[in-house]
């Protein structure tokens, strides 16, 4: 058996790549949307794809399988949880497909596949357990878990109401999860476990940074799944400090029920020159300006959002670039591909143009451009007191556990957007984070609104170390 876990770093997501050597046949399952990188993978391998697997309808990404359909591959995908989560581009078209429920199984060469109905995190979710039939074990091999059990935690059960605003769902998804728990614990420890997310996936709230596991070390390590003793204490347990999911989470989990849009042949977008950049300002293209900070900082393109090519460009730019936006990349030209691909894994398919950073500044030596204004942790209060907006951009539980500066008000970074007019125009914005980090994020979002922004260096953390007074919820 020819097994192959493939890690997208930036939104800490795991697909994998399951083939009979034997027949030369292979899966991939929860495919992202590039998928011409599972094709290569396979073909070195000496591998055809002929099959590919959703374990649910995901929210932090689009997912590749309906690409896959178009190359002609059989799509396994859930038809248990009820009506409403269910693949709705599967219904009624020409795509091979299978819809699998509890106890089904399906074979890709001579390996085999059990699909496993393990509700909470959805109410469709499904996880695959794997043998390796030419092998002879009593036991799988391994168990795909897709969003169900993790590496130190399981699946967040509230994301349909949190993310995709389904009123009243998140404590039912809580009680459905302590049962597959339950289910959970009936399994071989030997099996071992591979996960949908690790360390920086908004899945979860603890996920752990180790790639996989097994059945045996989680039910003696995982804090989630120990907790899972008392159905009431377990549902107050596992709500209660998820972190507020990015703002493009609901537009994933429509489009991936509904189908993606078709990638096709993908082109790089054309350079521009400095004499358009002028043009670019108030006409509805979103300028993500991937360079650093400072750079940024000192002088970008009037509009143009800070979101540098790091592990949290998907995510920014996800929640702060409305749907189908025309887009324009400042960004070295050796990491285009890189950032167009990102783009495409959270549906941002519109790039038109690029600008690289040497253009750039032959630009602003002579063009329009904006700053953004930076100030010490101890010039908050003075700030304050003349009149500004104190804004904090932490997540909500980090407010109560760390306490916040008197009078802030707070929206976490990655939902800024939706509640935005909750913020006046007729003040200044000082904004804070914990570490400075994100309120960078945040201020790039309001100075792109047309706020006059001020962010604070060192965040909420500088401001307790230099002795400033902290209020606890």
């Amino acid at each position: 058996m020819f097994f192959r876990q493939i890690n997208d770093r930036k939104l800490a997501q795991y697909s994998y790549l399951i083939g009979c050597q034997a027949t030369g046949e292979a899966i991939v399952i929860d495919p992202m949307r590039d998928v011409d990188q599972y094709v290569r993978i396979a073909t070195a391998e000496g591998l055809k794809l002929v099959a590919a697997a959703e374990t649910h309808i995901h929210a932090d990404f689009l997912s590749g399988a309906r690409e896959l359909a178009e190359r002609g591959l059989m799509i396994y995908a859930s038809g248990d949880g009820g009506a409403d989560w269910q693949s709705n581009w599967l219904k009624g078209s020409e795509y091979k497909h299978t819809i699998l429920h509890n106890g089904d199984h399906f074979m890709v060469g001579r390996i085999r596949f059990d699909a496993w109905h393990t509700p909470g995190h959805t109410p469709e979710h499904m996880c695959y357990l794997v043998s390796d039939t030419p092998a002879g074990a009593s036991i799988p091999i391994g168990l795909v878990s897709g969003d169900f059990v993790f590496v130190g935690d399981v699946g967040r059960p509230d994301l349909l109401e949190s993310a995709a605003g389904q009123v009243g769902s998140m404590e039912p998804g809580a009680r459905a999860l302590y049962h597959s728990i339950a289910a959970f614990r009936a399994l071989n420890p030997a099996i071992q476990l591979w996960p949908g997310h690790g360390a920086g996936s908004a899945c979860g709230k603890a996920l752990g940074a180790v790639p996989m596991s097994t059945v045996g070390y989680e039910l003696s390590a995982n804090r989630s799944l120990a907790a899972a003793t008392d159905p009431e204490a377990f549902t107050a347990y596992i709500l209660e400090g998820q972190p507020e999911p990015p703002l493009y989470f609901a537009r994933m989990k429509r489009d991936n029920r509904d189908g993606p849009a078709l990638l096709g042949e993908m082109h790089d977008p054309r350079l521009l020159p400095a004499n358009k950049f002028g043009d670019l300002s108030g006409s509805g293209v979103a300028v993500l300006d991937t360079r650093s900070w400072d750079e940024y900082r000192h002088a970008h393109l009037p509009g143009a959002l800070f979101t540098p090519l790091n592990s949290q460009f998907n995510t920014i730019a996800g929640c702060y670039v409305r749907e189908k936006s025309p887009i324009v990349l400042l960004v070295e030209e050796s990491r285009l591909r890189e950032a167009i691909t990102d783009l495409l894994h959270v549906g941002l398919d519109q790039v038109q143009g690029y600008i690289t950073p040497d253009i750039f500044r032959e630009y602003a030596a002579r063009g329009k451009t904006a700053t953004i204004a930076q100030i010490e942790p101890d010039e908050m209060e003075k700030s304050v007191a003349n009149g500004a907006f104190l804004l904090d951009v932490r997540r909500s539980a980090e407010l109560t556990e760390s306490g916040f500066v008197a009078g802030a008000h707070n929206i976490a970074h990655t939902r800024l957007f939706e509640r935005v007019g909750e913020i006046p125009r007729t003040q200044p914005v000082v904004i804070h984070c914990s570490s400075g980090s994100r309120s960078r994020y945040a201020a790039g979002l309001l100075d792109h609104m047309g706020y006059k922004v001020i962010n604070v260096t060192g965040g909420f953390d500088a401001w307790k170390k230099m002795g400033g007074a902290v209020v606890m919820a």
